[in-house]
């Protein structure tokens, strides 16, 4: 079965966890889009050269959750030539056999955009600041700061901006628990799942 689950969103939103939660619900593979893109900034030098020359040991280094590498990943991400790099990448885990979650910034605008399924999963900007600010600490008002620096880079840049698909469905996590944000994409991921191996 191909069936490609895209999940957007701005950082902290929790569609990391989503996507998690939903690839081992459904027992799809998962990938995180943005850790491509945060390999790339850490890598430095060349960014269209090290998104060519991604290798799995630059996904596993252990600093891609940081600040500074999502700094550096939405500063590379507006580059084309890095874009165009990745994009048959994602394209090809898209829809690999069994099924799989893919979470970024454009999954179901550019990346997949025949997607069975596609959410752009949401919080307010000061929600999203707090969650980031618990995980990784240091100052609470710098971290609101590039919060917000990094979702007006990603919805202003002139390649694939950052914005919901116009038939995707949003999901704002603002007032939701973990588990409650889980719970109501499984069961859109459900719905449309059975509805697809109907029709």
């Amino acid at each position: 079965m191909i069936f490609t689950v895209a999940i957007d969103g701005p950082a902290a939103a929790g569609k990391g966890t989503i996507s998690r939660a939903l690839a081992a619900e459904f027992g799809f593979a998962h990938l995180d889009t943005g850790l491509l893109y945060r390999a790339v900034g850490a890598k430095g030098g060349d960014p269209e050269l090290a998104a060519q020359n991604l290798s799995p040991e630059d996904l596993a280094r252990p600093d891609l959750r940081s600040l500074e590498a999502g700094q550096a990943a939405s500063r590379v991400a507006v580059l084309p030539a890095v874009r165009a790099a990745l994009t048959e990448f994602q394209r090809r885990f898209a829809r690999r056999p069994g099924g799989a979650v893919l979470d970024g910034r454009d999954i179901g605008t550019v990346i997949c955009p025949q997607a069975e399924v596609k959410l752009y999963v949401t919080a307010s900007a000061e929600v999203r600041a707090r969650r980031r600010w618990l995980e990784v600490g240091g100052d609470a008002a710098q971290v609101l700061a590039e919060v917000r620096e990094r979702d007006d880079r990603d919805m202003t840049r002139a390649e694939a901006p950052l914005k919901p698909a116009p038939d995707a469905l949003v999901l704002d996590t603002s007032t939701m628990t973990i588990e409650q944000a889980v719970t109501e994409a499984i069961r859109i991921v459900a719905a449309r799942s059975a509805s697809s191996t109907t029709a």
